[in-house]
């Protein structure tokens, strides 16, 4: 009589931090930061070498928590680990991490540290930003690195697919170009450390560095890691007169230098996301302020 083999799984990291597991066929998702991958085969349990997945955009305070978690270490031991860590940043980081701490898979060896994985992400983005494909691509867009960095994380905070980067890119580029505000709802986001789709008035209000729709120019910082096709579409973003953009819906991102057009295409998101607010039950509204609001950019 043959064995049965017992069905293979396998626990992986989708792009967009979920975990996703598979077995025989069937996939289950599954919110969670970091685990070790783990193989079942012959009912025996083997584990491959532990690592930490960062996901693309992912806030520096994201990483700090995934690597207290990874480690078992009490909340707040890496960020408070910045200081002796050693990081190799550009001078206009003034020390912060964020933008520098590069998407990737890293392993857990033995022994590992906050410090250790910190400087790892850190060394990892220095050799990706400062190759020369990438240097020259600044420099033919009239901007440093860190400039270069900063932008590529609105890009990847803001645009819906990975095929709108480029053009979210050349919106940003033609706003900072014209002297406009850039009035990017994620750096409002980033300074309230939240994630919406929608802005209030008053959320254009706030004092931060980071309000984007009352200050001119670039945020003082990256507002996330952006992986390396943000950072490519940044440094190679098409052609274009784009000074607006507003995703109505998944799958369909409207990009026009018309602001009445824009404004048109506004209104058919508000009203399509007031309906659907109003067919939820009021805890599950995606509206957190009954002021009137507007999305994305602009």
């Amino acid at each position: 009589m043959q064995k049965k083999t017992p069905p293979r799984s396998t626990i992986r990291l989708t792009r967009r931090g979920r975990l996703a597991l598979v077995v025989a066929g069937a996939v289950v998702a599954g919110a969670a930061v970091a685990v070790p991958l783990l193989t079942l085969e012959s009912g025996h349990q083997e584990a491959e070498p532990a690592s930490l997945v960062i996901p693309e955009g992912w806030r520096a305070s994201q990483v700090y928590d995934a690597i207290d978690k990874a480690l078992k270490l009490p909340a707040g031991s890496t960020r408070k680990s910045i200081g002796k860590a050693a990081l190799k940043l550009p001078g206009e980081a003034q020390g912060n991490p964020e933008g520098y701490l590069f998407p990737a898979t890293y392993p857990l060896e033995k022994g590992a540290t906050p410090e250790s994985l910190l400087r790892s992400m850190v060394d990892t983005a220095e050799k990706k930003f400062n190759a020369a494909p990438v240097a020259a691509g600044a420099q033919r867009n009239a901007m440093n690195l860190y400039q270069a960095v900063t932008i590529a994380s609105i890009v990847q905070a803001e645009a819906a697919t990975k095929a709108d980067m480029g053009k979210v890119a050349r919106v940003v580029l033609n706003r900072l170009e014209r002297g406009m505000p850039l009035q990017m709802d994620s750096t409002i986001n980033y300074a309230l450390n939240r994630t919406l789709l929608r802005t209030s008035m008053d959320d254009t209000r706030i004092e931060s560095p980071y309000n984007s729709y009352q200050r001119m120019g670039l945020p003082p910082t990256p507002i996330d890691n952006p992986g390396e096709e943000a950072m490519r579409a940044t440094l190679n973003a098409p052609a274009g007169t784009w000074l607006y953009f507003v995703t109505v819906k998944p799958g369909d991102t409207r990009f026009t230098d018309d602001y009445a057009t824009h404004m048109r295409n506004v209104a058919e998101f508000n009203a399509l996301h007031q309906s659907t607010a109003q067919a939820q039950p009021p805890s599950q509204s995606p509206l957190q302020s009954p002021a009137p609001s507007q999305p994305a950019v602009r």
